[in-house]
């Protein structure tokens, strides 16, 4: 099957009645073998990996390491394998790329400059990313529209020309509390760092929480003073 933009508004046209886990199991039935989800631990994707790790569907769950992750969010990596009893295949950034740039630029190169920070995320984040999809046709995310303006006009299908996956964003019309509302009607395993005000959580020294009425990706690389931050997984 030709995965391309085509393919993305085929399912945004025909996907319209199904529930969340019925969408998933059609799509590995349509893609056998080749449907990933990459989880950060945060609500959203914890939702989403309680769906698929539940109803026993065969969807790859990955997470990307980058060796700068809280301690809170490895607590709950833990608490979910013990919880499920699912794997959960990581992936690591390259080493020689990574000692490449601390031994160049330091260990916090990326509080000098935007670009600073991005390499650091393409290192740490996309190369990783890259590897993992390698061979994958649907790409499952915890997006949601109200994250940020960035993602705002996301359909639940997309083409991410990038990658050169259909991405699919089960949760884009969920609101945070809806999201809250499923983990704790479902007693699903969260980063307790969301209890703190941590609402988007990435690497520990570029997040923070975020203050009232504060956008929700304000913690993170709040010293930029560019909108739209992204570390460059979901940029198509």
């Amino acid at each position: 099957m030709t995965t391309d933009q085509r393919l993305a508004d085929k399912y945004n046209s025909e996907f319209t009645d199904q529930n969340i886990i019925q969408k998933i199991k059609q799509l590995t039935v349509n893609h056998p073998g080749k449907v990933i989800f990459t989880t950060s631990f945060g609500y959203e994707d914890q939702v989403i990996t309680d769906m698929i790790f539940k109803n026993d569907l065969p969807v790859k769950v990955i997470t990307l390491d980058t060796g700068r992750m809280f301690e809170e969010t490895y607590k709950v990596f833990r608490s979910t394998l013990e919880r499920y009893e699912k794997p959960i295949e990581v992936y690591f950034p390259p080493a020689e790329k990574v000692e490449k740039l601390l031994n160049e630029k330091g260990p916090f190169s990326f509080y000098e400059s935007i670009e600073n920070r991005k390499e650091c995320c393409y290192i740490r984040k996309v190369i990783p990313l890259k590897r993992a999809l390698k061979g994958n046709e649907i790409w499952i995310t915890g997006l949601r529209a109200s994250q940020s303006e960035n993602r705002s006009n996301l359909h639940e299908f997309e083409w991410d020309e990038g990658n050169q996956k259909v991405k699919f964003n089960p949760l884009i019309n969920w609101s945070l509390d809806e999201v809250k509302d499923y983990v704790n009607k479902n007693n699903v395993p969260y980063n307790v760092l969301h209890d703190k005000g941590f609402v988007s959580i990435g690497c520990e020294p570029c997040t923070r929480a975020i203050k009232p009425g504060e956008d929700f990706r304000a913690g993170r690389w709040w010293w930029e003073q560019s909108s739209g931050k992204e570390c460059g997984l979901h940029e198509s």
